[in-house]
């Protein structure tokens, strides 16, 4: 039950499902991830651990570079079965189509220019 527990905690904060969303479209790193949320570094790296934790996504460095995907699910039966629905799931809520729309404008190296 614990791993069940630890799946449905993590889908249980909005901001952390809009990151399930926006890894379906693409693979981002930290930056276009807080950029997209227009949250600061350590809330967004915090969502980021949660998720992780749960199995629902994975991460891979590329030099400097980190770089999340959502997960095969393959850590968890809970988490392969959620992230296979929310595929299906919300792709018609308002916010999420707000946040997807905006992902292809997002891109890191315009982002540390700005910086």
């Amino acid at each position: 039950m614990k791993e069940f527990i630890k799946v449905m905690k993590a889908l249980s904060d909005p901001a952390r499902v809009r990151i399930l969303k926006m890894l379906q479209y693409k693979t981002m790193c930290v930056c276009e991830i807080q950029t997209a949320l227009e949250k600061a570094q350590s809330t967004t790296s915090k969502h980021l651990k949660i998720l992780e934790d749960a199995g629902l996504i994975f991460y891979q460095k590329d030099g400097l570079w980190v770089n999340y995907q959502i997960s095969d699910g393959s850590q968890s039966p809970y988490a392969a079965s959620l992230i296979g629905n929310l595929r299906h799931w919300l792709n018609d809520d308002p916010e999420i189509k707000k946040i997807t729309a905006r992902l292809p404008g997002i891109d890191r190296k315009e982002i540390l220019n700005r910086n």
